[in-house]
């Protein structure tokens, strides 16, 4: 079985074309101020109406079953506020997961399930295996998990620091995860050997001095895809 694909951090044409065009499983828009991939709603928007239509029909909510031509777009908050995630409504009915990647308890993540009615993703950092005592806080009221790399008490995401993958080998978890955190064409394949990710999420592993690279996109899942 291939290993499935999330683009994330996409903020122009070229990148996402290339990411559906390469068949990605999975792309993420980063619905947050202070990122440096940020974009707003209107701008995802925007970019997703480039797409041609036969390319939009792809697009799903997120499933633990998907089939081989779907997208899930996926959107990413840090300790949204309601009024945030309302406005990320206007991304539906291509929207189809929410990643929460803040300090969102498990409370919040079911408020923001229930006022969204998509699928949500928690992401859990970790940076030492303590950290994966909070899968069983998360894993009754989300849909997936993110594994990424903690640096800091402030949640972060795309920084390309790895975790050591070790941490989660031989893990078994409830709920289908993805596996975040440094990845890119060098190292998706040793990553997965040790974890057993069956999804792998990248975003400036796929980059060139800051810039989304349709080639890198491209190559990328087509590696992941292979394995």
């Amino acid at each position: 079985m291939s290993v499935a694909v999330k683009i994330c951090g996409l903020q122009d044409r070229e990148a996402l074309h290339a990411a559906v065009e390469g068949g990605a499983d999975y792309i993420g828009f980063v619905l947050i101020p202070d990122s440096r991939h940020y974009v707003t709603v209107s701008k995802a928007k925007e970019l997703l109406l480039t797409l041609p239509s036969p390319a939009l029909c792809r697009f799903a909510p997120a499933s633990p079953h998907p089939a081989g031509n779907e997208i899930t777009l996926t959107g990413l908050f840090v300790d949204p506020t309601d009024q945030q995630i309302e406005e990320a409504m206007a991304l539906k009915p291509l929207l189809g997961l929410i990643q929460l990647h803040g300090h969102e308890t498990p409370e919040r993540v079911t408020a923001v399930r229930a006022m969204t009615g998509l699928p949500v993703m928690k992401v859990i950092p970790v940076a030492k295996r303590e950290d994966l005592d909070l899968v069983c806080d998360y894993e009754q009221v989300a849909d997936m998990l993110l594994f990424d790399t903690k640096l800091g008490p402030t949640p972060t995401g795309g920084t390309g620091k790895s975790f050591d993958w070790q941490l989660l080998n031989g893990q078994s978890f409830s709920l289908a995860w993805m596996l975040a955190g440094g990845l890119n064409a060098q190292n998706v394949a040793k990553a997965v050997s040790l974890t057993g990710a069956s999804i792998v999420d990248v975003s400036s592993g796929v980059e060139t001095k800051g810039h989304k690279a349709p080639v890198k996109i491209k190559n990328f899942i087509r590696l992941c895809h292979a394995l």
